[in-house]
């Protein structure tokens, strides 16, 4: 239980009330209707301000006036609904479990309802055995009210009171919030049958549904384990280094620094100081690294199963793994602000939001749980009073004889209680939205609802920006070609001499490049010298040399369509005309250069003043799952998708043909991008959009579901977003649609199957084809754990399935 003060804090000099949150673990709290029950418990109680109810994690958090209501009210109007507060404090200042966020992990099958149900089942089986086995020895040991009861009816009575009063007291809290739910249903039945006689069946009902109720208990704290593996990935506690200079602590390599090593709990590591993690342990908060270095298992937080070299200066976050070895690093934040704990805190918040089926389910349950109880009335009533023996109804050639007496139309109109239950397709929904949304967040995608894990698998057309979400979104050298009597290192060399002293992009690429070939020290230049818009020039022992655009060598007197090269990339030096005639000949300009331009590279031309040494060709390189990611959301069914860039024509091009998208819109500006997504929105319908979280936030918002690539350890993508793909990694994309497609298909599956085999059960009833125990087997236990296991397969699904990198 957490206890806040909410934003006008204590009591305020402006005049506001203050107000004050609890967060309250409520297990038993485990479907809509208990939080539909809780809810009208709440809203007796003057001073409660708002409640946030979560069946899916068995917390309420509620805000009240604490000037009119205490935490023990509180407290009391939850119990006075029938369920238990376990995580309840001795007075309004204490709080425990606050930061569960979860019920905690409940011994179902041992529970004293568990308890209570054993014992009744196996009255019921003695019970049959002298009813229908060992008849002789079913003797009369009582009688009330001129009744006799028999062994076999002590046995059922003791069932139906051991097994059947905690739902008769879940019905009696129903009743007493006015809520027509399964408990009051169903302790009604139990009620009703014991009344009349009907032992056997008041018994039957009373331990099955208990059955039921342990089932869908379990299947719930299934449900609920999700989202307790992304809790617990993150470790309670860490070693902190402070320095003292009382003591020398040895690292792993033996080395010996000034402090002791202390192990606090995480929540307690302030920010900026130093943590070590040591092989094999979890990192416990976000920071950066100071010392050391190591791979770190990221699939907690991004979904990549390959660990991530960390050194000195990299990021690394809470609930990710030290594969090997020696790690410190500065908390950057504390451990309730980490990665980790927003992914969980939005996780979280995205079972408050019901999508728009849900939405429907609960208008359609407030319509049909009345409707047939009231059929059920009917049906025990009207019968008996219009049918006189027996009558045949025939329809469609097909004829049936209904008979009976009070007793035998009461027993149906029981049955259509038990049927009336709307729980199986209640929880249908929101069930399939949490196993979704955790599966998702497991695997490095995080969805912030329900409503935008529904809109992603409709989507119609994709739109995703070039840089950085296509591209990798930094420049590096694509191609080295060496002319005259150069090499592709000689030509490096030169270049990287040249852009040592310059801040462009295009010099970093280069002078990347250059550390990778590991060239070794590149030549020392004097008197350099910026051209601006065209290159740069500077002296290298003593011999001018130039690098920039090809405009600049040609303002130099060269001319380009007389230099030609070899099809293996090598330089030919015989006369144009002459070696143009070839067919392994291809004139620079018209050939190399434009070739590089049309494939969307910048060119970089080296050289002197009298002699050309080589050809740099930069791009920003296309991720390599791009096109994969493309193909396999065509694959799914996605038929447009379309890239947006603000790049000139040719890059967009040529970007656009590599990784196969259906079309794409260059040289747009963040308000043309706005403007180009409602162009798709009106052309295809509606549309999700893909892009860094920063620069694309306009088209992020207008979208019908905007995604942010690489929002690990980004706060702004985490706000701006929908969905965010934690790493940067574009696969996830085909993924994250089938997921979202999948989750519809089991939406509507659990939604319509429950109505459909709701509906046969009802129409069996007053035929005489369903009796008490099929209805509570297959209409309420049966159909909610269908519902649930089936909703429990998207946590199955995994990205490998959907894009094979």
């Amino acid at each position: 239980m957490t206890e806040t003060p909410d934003a006008p804090g204590e009591v305020s000099r402006d005049g506001q009330r203050r107000e004050l949150s609890v967060r309250l673990t409520v297990p038993e709290m485990d479907c809509p209707s208990c939080a539909q029950k809780v809810d009208k418990s709440l809203q007796r109680v003057d001073g409660i301000v708002d409640a946030t109810l979560q069946p899916t994690t068995g917390t309420a958090t509620i805000t009240y006036d604490p000037d009119r209501v205490t935490e023990t009210d509180v407290v009391r109007a939850i119990e006075n609904a029938g369920y238990e507060v376990i995580n309840r404090g001795d007075d309004a200042e204490e709080s425990l479990d606050g930061e569960l966020g979860i019920a905690p992990p409940s011994e179902i099958w041992t529970s004293p309802r568990a308890v209570k149900t054993w014992i009744g089942a196996a009255f019921v089986v003695f019970g049959l055995v002298f009813e229908f086995v060992l008849t002789g020895q079913n003797l009369a040991v009582a009688s009330v009210l001129d009744y006799p009861l028999h062994l076999a009816d002590v046995l059922f009575l003791s069932a139906t009171a051991v097994s059947g009063y905690p739902v008769v007291r879940g019905g009696y809290y129903s009743a007493k919030n006015r809520s027509l739910d399964i408990d009051l249903l169903m302790g009604t039945a139990i009620i009703a049958a014991t009344g009349i006689g009907y032992f056997v069946e008041a018994a039957t009902l009373a331990v099955l549904f208990s059955i039921a109720e342990l089932l869908e208990d379990y299947a719930m704290d299934r449900a609920r384990d999700s989202l307790r593996e992304l809790m617990e990935l993150s470790p309670d506690e860490a070693t902190v280094r402070r320095d003292t200079g009382a003591s020398e602590t040895p690292r792993a390599d033996g080395e010996a620094v000034d402090g002791d090593e202390e192990t606090v709990p995480a929540d307690e590591v302030e920010v900026g100081e130093t943590v070590v993690v040591r092989p094999g342990e979890k990192i416990p908060l976000d920071g950066t690294v100071v010392e050391g270095g190591s791979a770190v298992d990221e699939s907690p937080i991004t979904g990549e199963s390959v660990p991530v070299d960390k050194g000195v200066g990299d990021e690394v976050y809470a609930g990710t793994i030290n594969e090997e070895g020696y790690l410190e690093f500065e908390a950057d934040a504390p451990a309730s602000e980490s990665t980790l704990s927003q992914i969980i805190e939005l996780v979280q918040g995205a079972q408050e939001k019901k999508t728009e089926k849900e939405q429907f389910v609960d208008r359609f349950a407030g319509y049909y749980t009345p409707t047939i109880v009231v059929l059920a009335i009917l049906t025990a009533a009207l019968p008996p009073l219009l049918i006189n023996g027996s009558a045949t109804v025939s329809v469609a050639g097909l004829s049936h004889t209904f008979s009976g007496g009070w007793q035998t139309w009461f027993i149906r109109g029981l049955t259509l209680l038990v049927i009336a239950c709307p729980c199986a397709f209640v929880i249908s929904t929101p069930v399939s939205v949490v196993s979704g949304i955790t599966s998702a967040a497991k695997n490095g995608v995080l969805i912030k609802g329900g409503n935008y894990l529904e809109a992603m698998g409709d989507v119609d057309a994709i739109a995703l920006d070039k840089t950085g979400t296509l591209t990798k979104g930094e420049l590096a050298v694509t191609d080295v070609v060496a002319l005259g009597g150069a090499t592709d290192e000689e030509v490096l060399r030169y270049a990287a001499a040249l852009e040592q002293r310059s801040e462009h992009p295009i010099a970093e690429a280069i002078l990347a490049r250059a550390d990778q070939t590991e060239l070794g020290d590149v030549p020392s230049i004097e008197a350099f010298e910026s051209i601006t818009g065209k290159g740069i020039r500077a002296a290298i022992d003593g011999e001018t040399y130039y690098a920039g655009k090809p405009a600049l060598f040609e303002e130099l007197g060269f001319d380009l369509s007389h230099a030609h090269l070899r099809a293996d990339g090598g330089i030919v030096t015989e006369p144009a005309h002459e070696q143009c005639e070839r067919e392994d000949c291809t004139d620079i300009e018209s050939g190399a250069i434009a070739q590089f331009e049309d494939e969307g590279k910048t060119v970089v031309l080296v050289g002197t003043d009298s002699e050309l040494v080589g050809i740099v060709a930069i791009a920003d390189e296309v991720r390599p799952a791009a096109k994969q990611a493309v193909a396999r959301l065509h694959d799914l069914g996605v038929e447009h998708v379309v890239m947006l860039t603000g790049d000139n024509e040719g890059t967009a091009r040529a970007i656009a043909e590599q990784v196969g998208v259906d079309e794409y819109r260059a040289e747009l500006l963040p308000d043309e991008k706005v403007d180009a997504v409602e162009m798709l929105q009106a052309e295809y319908g509606e549309v999700a959009m893909v892009g860094d979280g920063i620069n694309d936030a306009p088209a992020l918002a207008t979208a019908d579901v905007g995604i942010a690539m690489g929002a690990a350890g980004t706060d702004t993508a985490l706000e701006t977003a929908d969905i965010a793909l934690m790493a940067d990694d574009i696969g996830k994309l085909p993924y994250l649609y089938a997921l979202s497609h999948k989750a519809n298909g089991v939406i509507r599956q659990n939604i319509w199957t429950s109505l459909g085999v709701k509906a046969l059960l009802a129409l069996g009833v007053p035929l005489g084809l369903v009796s008490v125990a099929l209805a509570v087997v297959v209409g309420d236990m049966g159909m909610s754990l269908g519902v649930t296991g089936n909703a429990m397969r998207l946590s199955r699904m995994k990205p490998d399935r959907f894009f094979d990198a």
